[in-house]
C-alpha cells in the first residue's frame, strides 16, 4: 500500500503540482480513506518527500541504463536530456517551482543530491569523450562536469529566461550543444554536427 500511494500520489504531483494536490485527492484516487495514507506518512510534506526521492532515483537509475548502453558521451548527453524532458513534461504545474517555493527543505535535499550524481556522472563523461578524442585533452574535468550542472541549473532562472520567451526543450537543447561545441575536439564536432543533423531530419520544415 505504501508503494501504491507513493506512485499515485508522483503522478498527481508531477502532473498538478505538490502545493495543488491534497490528500483528499490522493485518497479519492486511490478509493481509500485519508486515515490509510497517514498510517504510512505522518503528513503531506513526508509524503512529498518520499515521492520526490522517488522520482530521484528512477531518474538515476534512468541515467546510469543510457550512460552503460550509449555509443558515445556525445549521444548520451542527448539520450539524458530526452530522457529528463520526460519529467518535465507539464511546465504550467512546475513541480519544481512549486517544492522550491513551497517545500524549500526537501528542494535544498534534492539539489545536493542531483549534483552529487549528476557531477559524477558527467565527469565519468568526459574523461570518456577525452579518451576517445571527442573532447578536449587539456580540460579540466572536475571544473567542466560543476559548469555544466551550474548552466543546467541557470537555464531554469526564470528572470532571465522567461518561459514566454524560452520553452524549457529550447533552453536544454541550446545549452548542450553550446556546452559540447565548447570542449569538442574537431572529432567531436563532427559528431556532434552529424548526430544534430540526423536529430532534425525527421523534423524538417
Amino acid at each position: 500500500m505504501r508503494e501504491k500511494i507513493i506512485n499515485r500520489a508522483t503522478e498527481l504531483f508531477l502532473t498538478l503540482g505538490f502545493k495543488s494536490v491534497t490528500m483528499d485527492d490522493i485518497a479519492n484516487e486511490l478509493g481509500i480513506s485519508k486515515k490509510t495514507i497517514y498510517v504510512h506518512f505522518e503528513n503531506k510534506t513526508k509524503l512529498i518527500e518520499a515521492a520526490t526521492f522517488s522520482v530521484l532515483d528512477t531518474v538515476f537509475k534512468g541515467i546510469d541504463r543510457i550512460s552503460e548502453s550509449s555509443n558515445n558521451p556525445i549521444e548520451e548527453l542527448y539520450e539524458i536530456k530526452l530522457y529528463a524532458m520526460s519529467y518535465l513534461k507539464n511546465e504550467k504545474t512546475s513541480p519544481q517551482r512549486q517544492l522550491k517555493k513551497y517545500y524549500p527543505q526537501i528542494f535544498q535535499r534534492l539539489q545536493v543530491e542531483q549534483f552529487e550524481k549528476m557531477q559524477t556522472s558527467v565527469q565519468e563523461s568526459i574523461k570518456k569523450g577525452v579518451e576517445t578524442g571527442l573532447f578536449r585533452s587539456n580540460i579540466n574535468v572536475d571544473f567542466i562536469s560543476r559548469m555544466y550542472f551550474n548552466g543546467m541549473a541557470g537555464i531554469r532562472d526564470e528572470h532571465i529566461f522567461p518561459q514566454e520567451q524560452f520553452s524549457i526543450e529550447y533552453l536544454m537543447e541550446s545549452y548542450l550543444e553550446y556546452h559540447l561545441r565548447a570542449i569538442s575536439t574537431e572529432a567531436g564536432l563532427s559528431v556532434l554536427k552529424k548526430f544534430i543533423n540526423n536529430q532534425l531530419q525527421p523534423n524538417d520544415k
